[in-house]
């Protein structure tokens, strides 16, 4: 591989004491991180920073910034490497930022700030003063995690220090049979998931985090994975678990199914979260030896409410409730949450949820008679057929996922007699004819009012460079829509413009 991965598995530091983090040139021991959050801690207070931004790679210096902008009784807005420019202004004035540290190649872009040399745990950043007024935020707000924003805008969402320590204590009590010592860090720590579960709950655990550069574990954007590079920094640096999304899962078993290889053997838990994954795909991801386990959470919720573990998992749910979480079905069908939830949305006091309250979810679902959780799809993208019948786009979508041609796939259909999908394939080289047989293995499995009648192949991928995905990779309905509008909005549809004794008789037994 060009470039090669430096620095594999360390057996610990100088002293044999196991690492708190390993970042592919050193250890780093318990002491010598909470040195460097001590002094770096100490220069934010110094500074009188209320709002701290920043805009980095992966690394041992944003868990020492995050850590040290706690201790000093700063807000930390985590901003994602993968924003546009309009986004990240946006951020920075909405969340009243003070003080921005970033990585180098990240200052280079705005020569025209004013910046100064930054260095925490040995990394060379460059940080400069905003002169953004501060804004309200709610009481306790230790960090402000962005969505991608299904609009373009990203939406802040406020959370407190003990919400967040709610879902980290949750995950280790339903982790620790697993006896999880490595944590391979492979998504930006700018995503809430990866941020908590993949850094709080392990450093509270006493695990070793190994954090690598996002481009030494195939990650490049938002949506750019090369599977081949993440297995060789897995092989290299043996974890025992990992976080990835439902793409990043696929791409692996694509990548090992081809060159008849099975997951490193030292994995103990793959957990995928991000959007729905589907029976099929964890059903092949373990039969390559990856311990694939979905799970379910979002922002407003801190992060993570439910996950599958192995020898404790029903594939096709999104797993049982972790020990923080509070969950419940109401009367429509909408999943409502508790437990750990947030303080609020940055500008909106209107959306203050009580301590002790329900949040609605937006996520239609059920949970089974062994406690598992069945996420269907969103309540607002729930389509109503020509025939009056109710579809989740998102359950047709995980069925087309499901199989091994089909990459992505968003399903459109409000009103006409039968859905219509775009499809994008897993390769340039998969023409229409599998994707036709992919359709139709997809369409064996749903009932005859959810299967998939039109479909057409995409016009572009879908990514952010694109504009038809967000940030996090979920694709962007209405942009896809428009694009293909030919397609999914017909002019004309013959059943619908048919006389209504015609369609009355087509109905009749």
């Amino acid at each position: 591989m060009k470039g090669g991965i430096k620095g594999g598995m360390s057996a610990g530091n100088e002293t044999g004491m196991k690492a708190a983090l390993h970042d592919g040139q050193r250890d780093w021991s318990g002491a010598e991180l909470d040195e460097a959050v001590g002094a770096t801690s100490a220069r934010l207070e110094e500074a009188n920073t209320r709002v701290l931004a920043t805009l980095m790679d992966n690394a041992a210096a944003f868990v020492v910034l995050d850590e040290a902008a706690r201790r000093a009784g700063a807000v930390h807005v985590p901003l994602a490497p993968f924003f546009t420019p309009a986004q990240t202004m946006h951020v920075l004035q909405a969340a009243g930022v003070d003080t921005l540290v970033v990585d180098a190649p990240f200052a280079a872009r705005q020569p025209a700030q004013p910046w100064s040399p930054f260095a925490v745990a040995g990394r060379a950043l460059m940080h400069t003063r905003l002169p953004h007024a501060p804004v309200p935020l709610p009481p306790g707000t230790e960090k402000v995690t962005f969505t991608s924003g299904s609009t373009g805008a990203p939406k802040g969402v406020c959370l407190s220090g003990s919400a967040m320590r709610r879902v980290a204590d949750g995950l280790v009590e339903a982790l620790a049979p697993l006896d999880i010592e490595r944590h391979l860090n492979a998504l930006p720590f700018s995503v809430l998931l990866e941020n908590i579960a993949g850094v709080m709950a392990p450093r509270q655990s006493g695990a070793t985090l190994v954090t690598l550069p996002l481009a030494d574990v195939g990650l490049s954007g938002s949506s750019q994975f090369d599977a081949a590079r993440f297995d060789a920094a897995m092989r290299l640096h043996r974890p025992q678990s990992v976080i990835l999304l439902p793409q990043m899962l696929r791409a692996l078993c694509a990548h090992l199914a081809r060159n008849g290889q099975r997951a490193p053997a030292s994995l103990k838990l793959v957990a995928v979260g991000g959007a729905a994954v589907g029976a099929g795909l964890i059903a092949a991801a373990q039969r390559l030896g990856i311990p694939a386990c979905e799970g379910y959470g979002l922002s407003e919720g801190a992060s993570v409410q439910t996950l599958n573990l192995p020898g404790a998992q029903r594939p096709g749910s999104a797993g049982r409730l972790l020990p923080h979480a509070r969950l419940r079905v109401a009367a429509d069908g909408e999943l409502e949450i508790g437990g750990a939830l947030f303080s609020g949305y940055l500008g909106d006091t209107s959306a203050v949820p009580a301590e002790a309250s329900w949040w609605p979810t937006g996520d239609l679902g059920h949970i089974d008679a062994d406690g598992y959780v069945h996420v269907r799809g969103r309540k607002k993208n729930v389509l109503i057929t020509a025939f009056g019948r109710n579809v989740s786009p998102e359950w047709v979508e995980t069925k087309l996922r499901g199989q091994p041609a089909v990459l992505q796939a968003v399903v459109f259909g409000d009103g006409c007699p039968a859905l219509r999908a775009v499809l994008w394939p897993t390769a340039a080289s998969i023409d229409d004819d599998a994707l036709q047989t992919a359709v139709d293995t997809a369409n064996a499995t749903l009932p005859d009012y959810a299967r998939v009648q039109h479909w057409t192949r995409g016009r572009a991928a879908f990514d952010t460079l694109s504009g038809l995905a967000t940030a996090n990779g979920r694709p962007q309905r209405s942009a896809i829509a428009r694009l293909h509008a030919d397609v999914v909005e017909p002019a004309a549809d013959p059943l619908i413009d048919s006389p209504t004794e015609t369609l009355t008789e087509s109905l009749t037994p």
